[in-house]
């Protein structure tokens, strides 16, 4: 059936527009009308997420889109303590827009689109609370206003969200269609951390670890396996350790791309590169080839991924998104996958065992 798309809003669209192999088309235009509706909708209603760690609010604008709202809590140049495992890391606001123009830029379509705003504590957020959330606002000795919801960690006095006095900002992520229309299906990350502070993974004790994983039906045909490298390059780009599960739409079967989610606890450092997190590209020895020709660009330049993401994030309501040591870091890192790459060939492996093109 053909819906007469100039009477439908950008969520509609962008709903309707989710392909099999990415969430939307970027030469349509619809999320360009998406970002301007997220950041300029009036906002109606306001939840708490439940769930989670940390403070999240489901955000709902006057043309019915849904959003989810992440407040900020620091400032940009607020960085990961050293001695701070990656599951106690706080979420940043900005991390999650960033992430959004990362793997715009990469040319993968997988992060629900998400901009800057910044919001009114008072009228946009208390004014519209429930009687659970309203009584976490309060406002502080020093004339702040401040609220902390109820989630399960995080959410005190002490960890408050505050505005300066009332005005706070936050990113805002548009929301994928209902389960009920548009039913995901979760899958356990292969590389996913132990979560623990005492015991490792089983992929950080056995570098054959790969041998076993590549067994599983799943990563033996179809574009899976690829994607999570796909995956595990984005999570390196942008400091990700959190990749616990990733998601698939259910209707486009398994041969289907992965949706990239929840980046909050993402460029936390600037000068640390955890290589870690490439642990699925120097087991595996594997990259897609658009991939890595795409890196290769940006290592050989003359624009480099910093230069695209400056420009890309320029147009955001809360810009400068990232301070300029967290581009500089994307550029290193792209230089670190390559060198990854590299070591793999170097170590015997035929170059179309590495570098594979898988057509999609």
């Amino acid at each position: 059936m053909e819906y007469p798309r100039r009477n439908l809003t950008s969520w509609e669209r962008f709903h309707i527009g989710i392909r099999k192999y990415a969430l939307y088309d970027p030469e349509e235009g619809t999320t360009e009308d998406l970002i301007r509706d997220l950041v300029n909708q009036e906002i109606i209603d306001v939840e708490e997420k439940s769930g989670g760690t940390q403070l999240k609010l489901i955000v709902t604008l006057n043309n019915e889109g849904m959003t989810l709202f992440k407040p900020q809590r620091f400032g940009r140049e607020y960085e990961t303590p050293p001695n701070h495992f990656y599951f106690v890391d706080f979420e940043r606001h900005n991390a999650e827009i960033a992430a959004y123009h990362l793997d715009r830029v990469l040319g993968f379509y997988r992060v629900p689109p998400t901009a800057g705003r910044i919001v009114n504590i008072t009228h946009d957020l208390h004014r519209l609370a429930n009687h659970k959330l309203a009584k976490t606002f309060f406002v502080s000795p020093a004339k702040n206003h401040c609220f902390h919801g109820t989630c399960s960690y995080y959410c005190d006095t002490t960890h408050a969200v505050c505005g300066s006095p009332d005005m706070l900002e936050g990113s805002f992520a548009s929301f994928l269609p209902p389960e009920k229309l548009a039913p995901r299906k979760t899958w356990r990350n292969p590389w996913k951390r132990s979560y623990s502070k005492h015991r490792k993974a089983t992929w950080e004790v056995y570098d054959d670890y790969c041998d076993d994983v590549r067994m599983n039906p799943l990563f033996k045909t179809g574009r899976r396996f690829l994607d999570i490298m796909d995956l595990t390059v984005f999570d390196f780009l942008i400091g990700n350790m959190d990749r616990h599960h990733y998601e698939t739409f259910r209707d486009f079967g398994n041969n289907t791309f992965l949706l990239h989610l929840d980046h909050g606890r993402s460029f936390g450092k600037t000068k640390h590169d955890e290589l870690s997190i490439l642990a699925p590209i120097y087991q595996c020895c594997l990259i897609r080839r658009s991939t890595f020709m795409k890196l290769l660009g940006f290592y050989k330049g003359p624009i480099h991924l910093s230069d695209m993401m400056r420009k890309s994030m320029s147009t955001d309501r809360i810009a400068p998104v990232l301070l300029e040591p967290h581009l500089e870091a994307l550029d290193r890192r792209v230089s670190i996958v390559l060198r990854t790459i590299s070591d793999c060939l170097e170590h015997g492996n035929r170059i179309d065992r590495v570098i594979v093109d898988d057509g999609f």
